[in-house]
């Protein structure tokens, strides 16, 4: 095996960018017999060994760190050779006899997140202590509670107090890797649960080349927190993800919902992106790569998990259908704006700070939530009046962005844009903020719809499409909205799964509080993270619920988030640029604490390559929803997914594919029932205690019986009362009420009679000299003029054409002399009928600058020939 030696202190195009040099990095895989999750460090003089074993400590691998290479290289080695326990103590004892100054253990850690440079030597991250925090299909999910540095150095000293070595691990260590940072070792969590599950799917099909989604084939980089960290080492070794975890930032929460003695497991899982990531007035709008700030992906989980892996009883392979998800995103507005904080003002004044007539940045962003989730709605929720503008200013230009951009879209891809002023509804008296958002929500979960498994592609229900959500920081109206939204979702999810035969979840009951309860920690994590406050608006402001109390409340984190922001933020930048590898230090330049501004570290100012078109500003790869590949691969070509695929592509099927058993069923972890994660979990039963009329109250029932529930069950049944009647009418081959017939009757009259125009729009301006749509010898027999059609002849044919008794001869002899007598390539003129109106460039009375309205002449050219006006000949290319 070939190793590479990786150098971070190579020429840079700029001290304060990303590295621009190009590592050759070997293609990774990863082992799926056993799983690492334990390891121990081992040192000698010469090098250093990290032995991995798995949870049950039967198996174990050896990783080589060589400590003699000068400071700034490294150099890590593995030979992939499996040990039993017995032969790892063997190899232990001979490493040690073969050491002068013997065999050390170090630590022991569960889990390693990469390597970092400083000024002197690299530094190995180990988690040393993490919890349980959820569980999927038997795959747990880890809270990093404490890690550690450990020097890659055989003569390692602690820097000077005042050493930049000293200050820059300070700053790095700044950022806390002990909160709200997640990882998993056989689950991958920076990617959607609809992108796991359809990707086995085609593994277990032999389709590799299908990325899902497009151009994302692995992990997905952007919600990668340790991807700078992961650098070093790729270049070294093929085998990186068999001994480093994946982490992302953001949020996990698992809540148990008792329903009859079964378990509902709801699941949240909200992912930071990397990019342009940072503080609050820090971080603002989008930069020139097309990422925003505080961007973030949160995906809701629900499982029954009657069974606890992915799998159906017997030969099942990632196809229990007891799994379903939604997501949403969030993220600033994708224009160049920003905050002064340094006036020490609560509300700073907004700057549009560049203007792009060609919104190139948004486009790169909204084609990349293209190529995550498909199409994109868009719920504005800045306000839309203000006597001095601020925001107004914002939602101005966000606006002229999207038209723009809707423009060149084709039109089942255009951005869905919903902008409503939330605050000012939230001033108003009654409950107008909730109504609103559930009858947007019902709109936004119908039109995604959900993701539910199957068994192959044709019974898995696909979500095509996700909302972005945004007010100004995407911090309190934003959480509550997705809030919204996420209830709707689940309340479909659970009739997917067949636990109620309802969409509709009531406020005030057992489930609905507990999920207030999952999206106020999301919200409150997400504040503190971007804002360093927790929310200031809860759901039980816009509920208007315990005003005095919430009023108090929101006071306080107010104050919180102005003094976070004016005096904390930029330490916890400049830690954030340091962990990214956004700032890498080189000796002669400004150290991180003496840069006034980072814009040239979050900006990519050397763009190679032509660029992207103003007008076709999107990846037609993007704009190519999951769905329909999957139908025309699979379900049209009669090649959906078997157990003989399954069989024939899975290697060591149907024996250990998945390691969720070894994961979930772990001997000697526990003593007691008790001592289990599900066990402790959050769960509804807690307020099982709490009776109505001596019986326990069904989660799904409300406790306090307010008109709000009524009145929006009224709403959204109404609006899929509606959705369901448009359905009856516009579906082809749909059976009809008999109450409908009227209204059915009134659709085709319209139908018919817009068609009806259409087509003497079309035969009005249609010339058998000028175009040949008729052969001479259909309009001698129909019209007696061989020259021209004039417009009472197309009256003529029109008239016959609707006639019952002819209309269908009428058709059948113009399609078959269609035709004929024609000299040049006939399958040119197959397209002229679907084209409305020709074009010819040298028409005296377009020259003039005269234009019939009516006329919409497109996509061809014709040359037209008006010598004294008797030649009407013309020629096509």
């Amino acid at each position: 095996m070939d190793h590479g030696g990786y150098d971070d202190r190579a020429p840079i195009s700029h001290a304060f960018n990303k590295q621009a040099q190009t590592v050759e990095t070997p293609k990774q895989r990863k082992t799926t017999k056993f799983i690492l999750s334990k390891y121990t460090i081992y040192e000698t003089k010469e090098r250093m060994y990290i032995v991995g074993s798995n949870k049950r400590e039967t198996m174990f691998r050896i990783l080589e760190i060589e400590l003699g290479v000068p400071q700034d290289k490294l150099n890590v080695l593995e030979d992939n050779v499996f040990f039993t326990r017995n032969e790892i103590m063997n190899v232990l004892s001979g490493l040690e006899e073969a050491s002068e100054e013997g065999l050390h253990k170090k630590l022991t850690g569960y889990g390693l997140l990469g390597f970092i440079r400083f000024t002197t030597c690299y530094y190995l991250v180990v988690v040393t202590k993490c919890s349980q925090i959820a569980v999927l299909a038997g795959h747990c999910i880890y809270h990093i509670d404490e890690t550690q540095l450990v020097p890659i150095s055989n003569n390692y000293r602690k820097p000077d107090k005042y050493s930049v070595e000293a200050r820059l691990i300070s700053t790095f260590q700044s950022l806390d890797l002990s909160k709200t940072f997640y990882f998993s070792n056989t689950y991958d969590i920076t990617n959607t649960l609809q992108t796991n599950l359809i990707r086995e799917k085609l593994k277990a099909k032999d389709r590799t080349d299908i990325s899902v989604p497009s151009g994302i084939y692995d992990y997905n980089e952007m919600f990668m927190w340790n991807t700078n960290l992961l650098g070093p080492v790729l270049a070294c070794i093929d085998t990186v993800y068999d001994w480093f975890q994946p982490i992302i930032h953001g949020f996990i929460d698992q809540v148990n919902v008792s329903v009859l003695g079964k378990s509902i497991y709801i699941t949240l899982i909200a992912r930071r992106s990397h990019h342009f990531a940072g503080a609050r007035f820090l971080k603002r709008g989008v930069n020139n790569q097309g990422y925003v700030a505080n961007e973030v992906e949160t995906e809701q989980i629900t499982a029954d998990m009657v069974l606890t892996s992915f799998h159906r009883p017997g030969h099942g392979y990632y196809d229990s259908d007891r799994y379903t998800s939604f997501v949403q995103h969030r993220g600033s507005i994708p224009l160049y704006w920003t905050q002064e904080a340094s006036n020490l003002t609560a509300k700073p004044p907004i700057q549009i700070n560049s203007v792009d007539p060609y919104f190139s940045s948004a486009a790169l962003h909204f084609d990349m939530l293209f190529q995550r989730y498909g199409t994109v709605q868009v719920l504005n929720l800045i306000k839309t009046r203000e006597k001095k503008p601020r925001e107004v200013k914002l939602l101005r230009e966000f606006e002229q962005c999207i038209a723009y951009l809707n423009q060149f879209l084709p039109g089942h891809k255009r951005i869905d844009y919903t902008s409503w002023d939330m605050s000012r509804a939230s001033k108003q008296y009654g409950q107008g903020v909730i109504e609103f958002l559930e009858t947007y929500a019902a709109k936004s979960v119908s039109k995604s719809g959900i993701f539910q498994n199957g068994s192959d592609f044709s019974s898995t229900k696909i979500q095509e499409g996700v909302c972005r959500t945004n007010c100004i920081d995407c911090l309190d109206r934003t959480n509550a909205a997705q809030f919204v939204i996420g209830k709707r979702a689940l309340g479909v999810q659970l009739k997917q799964l067949g636990i109620v035969d309802n969409s509709y979840l009531e406020y005030d009951s057992d489930i609905v509080n507990i999920l207030t309860e999952l999206f106020h920690d999301l919200g409150d994590t997400i504040a503190l993270q971007y804002g360093g406050s927790h929310l200031v608006n809860t759901m039980e402001t816009y509920r208007k619920i315990n005003q005095w109390s919430s009023h108090s409340r929101d006071m306080i984190e107010s104050i919180k988030r102005f003094y976070s922001n004016s005096f904390v933020d930029a330490q916890r930048q400049d830690a954030i640029n340091l962990f990214l590898g956004h700032y890498v230090w080189q000796e002669g330049y400004p150290t991180l604490w003496e840069m006034n501004t980072d814009i040239y570290l979050h900006n990519d100012y050397m763009i190679d390559g032509a660029k992207r078109s103003y007008t076709h500003w999107w990846n037609d790869y993007h704009i190519k929803d999951i769905k329909s590949l999957l139908k025309e691969e699979f379900i049209d070509k009669d090649n959906d997914l078997t157990l003989e695929d399954v069989f024939r592509n899975i290697r060591g099927y149907p024996g250990a594919f998945d390691n969720y058993w070894n994961e979930y069923y772990l001997p000697r972890s526990v003593t007691w029932m008790q001592d289990l994660f599900v066990y402790n979990m959050n769960s509804t039963r807690r307020y099982h205690t709490m009776k109505k009329d001596d019986k326990e109250l069904s989660p799904f029932a409300s406790r306090k019986q307010t008109g709000i529930n009524r009145r929006l069950r009224s709403i959204i049944e109404d609006n899929e009362k509606k959705k369901e009647s448009d359905r009856e009418i516009t579906s082809p081959g749909t059976k009809s009420r008999a109450n409908d017939e009227l209204s059915i009757s009134n659709y085709n009259l319209k139908l018919m009679c817009h068609y009806s125009t259409n087509l003497r729009r079309k035969l009005k301006y249609t010339y058998e000299n000028k175009v040949a749509a008729f052969s001479r010898d259909f309009m001698e027999k129909h019209t007696g003029d061989p020259v021209i059609l004039e417009e009472k002849v197309s009256d003529r044919i029109m008239d016959e054409v609707s006639n019952e008794n002819n209309g269908g001869s009428i058709f059948e002899e113009l399609t078959k002399n269609y035709y004929s007598n024609l000299s040049v390539d006939t399958n040119y003129y197959k397209s002229v009928l679907q084209v409305d109106k020709y074009l010819p460039l040298e028409n005296p009375n377009l020259q003039a600058g005269i234009s019939d309205p009516a006329l919409n002449y497109t996509d061809m050219k014709i040359y037209d020939s008006y010598a004294n006006g008797s030649n009407k000949q013309f020629l096509f290319f």
